[in-house]
């Protein structure tokens, strides 16, 4: 093979490179995000208690989930943001899985909305912080 088909081949290997030591980077510093100290870490022991009363978002989550490293930085900004108007918390679905056979989690991330102990809204997969804001201060007002 000539030298026009391998200088096209290496600049190609290396931008593959590049772009994995990128993603790879990312997905790092995903796993390294903080909570927010308004989120309430909930356990099968805890959970009916916590979503009896008022409105109560709660993400139902894994620690090997990708989609998961994604959506816990937004739920962590939305209890920021949403102050105590509502509880905004997360339950390790490999920790506790009472809570999540009993309510039928399939897949993950999945978002329920409870209101006074009863689901009214459910999200599967990654949503952003602007749909997840509107969702819970709907049932605040």
């Amino acid at each position: 093979m000539n030298l026009y088909f391998w200088i096209p081949m290496g600049i190609l290997g290396l931008l593959l490179v590049a772009a994995f030591i990128k993603r790879y980077k990312m997905f790092k510093s995903m796993s390294n995000a903080t909570n927010s100290e308004k989120l309430i870490i909930l356990t099968d022991a805890t959970f009916q208690k916590t979503i009896s009363k008022g409105v109560t978002l709660v993400d139902f989550w894994a620690p090997w989930c990708t989609p998961c490293k994604i959506q816990g930085p937004i739920v962590s900004e939305v209890a920021e943001a949403i102050g105590d108007k509502a509880s905004i918390c997360k339950l390790d679905v490999d920790q506790n899985k009472k809570i999540a056979s009993k309510l039928k989690i399939r897949s993950i991330p999945t978002i329920i909305i409870f209101k006074d102990g009863e689901p009214v809204k459910q999200f599967i997969g990654v949503k952003t912080k602007a749909v997840l804001l509107k969702s819970v201060l709907a049932l605040t007002n």
